[in-house]
């Protein structure tokens, strides 16, 4: 007998368990814990590797990290499997359609279910049906078991079953091996971990909205209940819009993108991308004054580029007549003694009550009716206001625009008139996937774009970017996405290509990450990813105004 020390991700540790000296399953080892987690456990971490639930508890493992729902890598698991339950029972109900998982939305993944690559729109009966045959094969408890392959073979076992998709994806690659998953009759790659087997993902729905159908998983914080639907119409017109400019663009998949980088026709789709991002922010400087707006509230998560966009925004609007003027919130800030605590008694800068609302909707009402207020800055090092001595007056022609992470918080210009406001979100939507049953998460996008500044323009490295990504993305969860479709328009940074371009910039760096650090873990799972992107170490296509400069550097627009 051995003893091993668990710890469950949402819980933290629990008395130590003594296990046989025969083999055991990270499955057989957390059914017993099973209720004390918050979560659903679908995974297993021993120091800084990840394991899937069917592997056997390694014999020189003395801790081990059990991962539920509450966890995102737990979380990603559950709803790559469930969409592998999703699958076979469309299959199963409509043997003549294609399904595509097109993207995250609100908890879950949205899909499209096509026949002749036109979208068969579900009625109630048809989602019914379909909530039935996901529980049938659930109930039925079908083992999910991974094989590898080598690229060769796992092509022609694509071939056989007309996925195309899977193919040209595989041709690319020059790595060994690839995990194939099973599920009875049912085969297809997933590129991530699985549950052991159907019964693991019993708590899910699925939802028509829009075109589609949306498949919804366990609830992060209650594992007893289905995540909570709520409609998002902006982002879906988003991601719509991001496939109209795929398509006109004609790069669906990464496979279609590393042929362009390999031809060499790249630079038209450098080009286009920004004559398309061009137009939408032309459109929207028309839209604000079309609609006689005086404040325009930017809001952006990070790393979507939010400072390049607000100057292109600004030279739209001047070629249309306009003198915009920018505001900081930053300048707004309470005096660093009177800022907020958080839970931990530490000084809590994102929470809104960190600036002053007061003086805030003070000045903004001044400015509107015509009359002068201070200009103030905040000076960061002295960590309290300062006035400069100049004033501040806004004529006719002048709109004032705000960036901030509370720009689109009803709460922030609570008594500025609405009627005023034009409110403006930003979003990073990934516009290729890697197959037809593999999304790329914007997140990882933004992940990325932020790592490549940081290790090039501020002096911090992959490790530290990785390390402080789960904070920002709290930040964003809590003062951002809640208040995203309040926005007038939501304008997509991101690029097609984008991805080939931070290949160079990341890849060696993440390679250096050994699995003695913590950061081993992500840092395997975004390699995985860039593997089946070609570089594109050539960026002279890309315009110095780009956006995607302030990532990659070069950039005209943003001081490096």
């Amino acid at each position: 007998m051995r003893t091993l020390s668990i710890t469950i991700s949402s819980m933290g540790a629990v008395p130590s368990q003594r296990l046989p000296d025969t083999p055991m399953t990270f499955a057989q080892l957390a059914q017993s814990l099973e209720k004390r987690a918050q979560g659903k456990i679908v995974l297993a971490r021993v120091g800084n590797q990840l394991f899937e639930l069917s592997h056997v508890v390694p014999q020189v493992a003395k801790a081990v990290t059990l991962i539920d729902t509450t966890d995102t890598d737990g979380y990603r698991v559950y709803m790559r499997s469930l969409s592998f339950v999703f699958l076979e029972a469309v299959h199963r109900l409509f043997p003549d359609t294609r399904t595509v998982i097109e993207h995250s939305i609100s908890g879950g993944l949205y899909c499209v279910i096509q026949k002749d690559d036109v979208p068969v729109t579900l009625d109630t009966h048809q989602r019914d049906a379909l909530r039935c045959a996901m529980r049938e094969i659930i109930d039925e408890d079908i083992p999910i078991v991974r094989e590898t392959m080598t690229f060769e073979e796992a092509k022609q076992l694509f071939r056989s079953l007309g996925r195309q998709d899977k193919v040209d994806l595989f041709a690319q690659q020059k790595g060994d091996r690839v995990a194939i998953y099973r599920m009875g009759n049912a085969v297809d790659s997933f590129f991530g971990y699985m549950v052991p087997s159907t019964a693991y993902v019993s708590v899910f729905d699925v939802e028509l909205f829009d075109r589609g159908i949306v498949l919804l998983g366990v609830d992060r914080e209650d594992k007893k209940r289905v995540n909570n639907f709520i409609p998002t119409y902006l982002l879906s017109d988003t991601y719509n819009e991001a496939e109209k400019w795929s398509e006109r663009q004609g790069i669906y998949t990464v496979a279609q993108l590393n042929r362009s980088i390999e031809n060499g026709t790249i630079g038209d789709v450098c080009r286009m991308n920004e004559a398309l991002q061009d137009q939408k922010v032309m459109h929207i400087a028309e839209d604000i004054i079309r609609r006689n707006k005086r404040i325009v509230l930017i809001a952006a998560p990070s790393s979507s580029g939010k400072t390049s966009f607000a100057y292109k925004l600004m030279t739209s609007l001047r070629v249309l007549g306009k003198r915009p003027v920018a505001i900081s919130l930053d300048d707004y800030f309470v005096d660093r003694d009177k800022t907020p605590l958080d839970v931990d008694g530490e000084p809590d800068f994102e929470a809104l009550e960190a600036i002053d609302l007061a003086t805030f909707n003070s000045d903004m009402r001044a400015l509107l009716r015509g009359e002068e207020v201070p200009r103030i800055r905040f000076d960061f090092v002295a960590g309290h206001r300062t006035f400069t001595g100049d004033m501040v007056r806004l004529g006719a022609e002048q709109p004032i625009l705000l960036e901030g992470i509370h720009a689109l918080n009803p709460r922030l210009s609570a008594q500025v008139e609405d009627r005023y406001k034009y409110r403006i979100a930003l979003s990073v939507i990934t516009q290729i996937n890697l197959d037809a049953h593999n999304r790329i998460p914007t997140t990882d996008l933004r992940l990325m774009r932020r790592m490549a500044r940081d290790l090039q323009f501020r002096g911090r490295d992959v490790r530290e970017t990785i390390r402080t990504w789960p904070d920002v993305r709290r930040g964003e969860n809590r003062n951002i996405f809640p208040y995203s479709e309040l926005a007038d328009v939501m304008f997509n940074s991101s690029f097609v290509y984008e991805i080939a371009a931070l290949k160079p910039i990341l890849e060696q760096r993440l390679q250096g990450i050994g699995p003695e650090e913590p950061e081993h873990v992500e840092a395997v799972r975004i390699l995985a990813l860039l593997q089946y992107f070609l570089p594109l170490k050539d960026t002279s296509d890309v315009v110095n105004t780009s956006i995607l400069r302030e990532f990659i550097g070069g950039s005209k627009l943003v001081h490096e």
